[in-house]
């Protein structure tokens, strides 16, 4: 979405001058009123320009041109916090610090990403940018003595196929993601309660080459920490909560499906803090099981989820007490 607007400051400039006008020209004192149209002219020519433009109602990234500088903003519209890159090429341009930025923005926050100047006035200056975004915070901590639910129903269990490590695709940035085997249509419980801060689930494909990560339907919640618990591989229709409601630890929110980056029906699972460039970096978490808690799941096993007891809480006031 992009929008062209003024500055309000030159906008109320111009709307005074044009008042200013109207009762001159009703005066009959067209000479004044010659020269300050021409002034009101000139203002309109020089007004600064500005363009907004957003992805998702997550981020918005305004700019602000005069003749010699741009201002470029960002804006996080959205309730939830997101972390942002974004890198500027520019050409006669300086903006006397790095032109790539990765920075937090925390619900409703704007701020200044960076000021663009002309190195030479006589010159044209021309720039260009781009960027990515992802849930979270960069700067979470999170609360390494949360013990995860398993994220499937009490009693039942599920193999693991990849566990934390595994060579297959759990290195690097997914290293301690786990992925159950689960059939189409399974429901996937929250693994600990938050916020559901974005899902999709619209998509049908499931495929295993480049770009099949985009076909992927998924429910991401955010906890309180910071971090996301984020599951992956849904059916279509597969959601069962909205952005925005307050879930609770063993409630169920999914239907497990084979979308996306996949080649067998299965649910992938991780905990995650946002990094740079819409990457998030996978953390180690610990699991309660039947058999007690377990710090690393590894390929083959099989891990039952323990009964949901809630402690105390009220569900009206969608805060939840619970204990496995």
């Amino acid at each position: 979405m992009k929008a062209a607007t003024w500055s309000p400051r030159k906008l109320l400039q111009t709307k005074r001058m044009l008042r200013t006008i109207f009762r001159l020209f009703m005066r009959n004192q067209f000479r004044r009123v010659a020269v300050i149209l021409i002034l009101a002219i000139s203002s309109v020519l020089t007004l600064t320009a500005a363009r907004t433009e957003c992805d998702q109602d997550f981020l918005c990234i305004h700019e602000e041109k005069t003749a010699d500088r741009v201002l470029l903003h960002a804006e996080n519209p959205s309730p939830y916090p997101i972390t942002y890159s974004l890198r500027v090429r520019a050409r006669n341009m300086t903006s006397g610090r790095p032109k790539t930025v990765t920075r937090t923005l925390l619900a409703h926050e704007s701020h200044l990403i960076m000021t663009l100047s002309k190195k030479h006035k006589n010159a044209r200056g021309k720039y260009r940018y781009d960027y990515d975004w992802t849930i979270g915070n960069q700067h979470a901590v999170h609360d390494d003595q949360y013990v995860y639910r398993m994220p499937y129903a009490s009693g039942k269990s599920y193999r693991v196929i990849q566990g934390y490590g595994s060579r297959f695709s759990h290195t690097g940035l997914e290293q301690f993601a786990t992925d159950f085997l689960m059939p189409e249509g399974t429901p996937v419980h929250a693994a600990r309660g938050g916020i559901v801060a974005r899902l999709e689930e619209a998509n049908t494909v499931g495929c295993w080459r480049a770009g099949c990560g985009a076909h992927a339907n998924f429910v991401i919640i955010l906890h309180e920490d910071g971090t996301t618990g984020e599951y992956y591989h849904l059916q279509r229709d597969g959601a069962l909560v909205d952005v925005g409601d307050r879930i609770f630890a063993g409630q169920e929110i999914a239907l497990s499906g084979n979308t996306g980056h996949t080649t067998i029906p299965h649910l992938h699972f991780a905990v995650y803090r946002a990094v740079d460039w819409g990457k998030t970096q996978s953390i180690e978490v610990q699991f309660d099981t039947a058999d007690g808690t377990i710090e690393r799941t590894r390929r083959g096993g099989r891990y039952q989820a323990t009964p949901l007891r809630q402690a105390s809480g009220e569900r009206a006031s969608g805060r939840y007490h619970l204990t496995n």
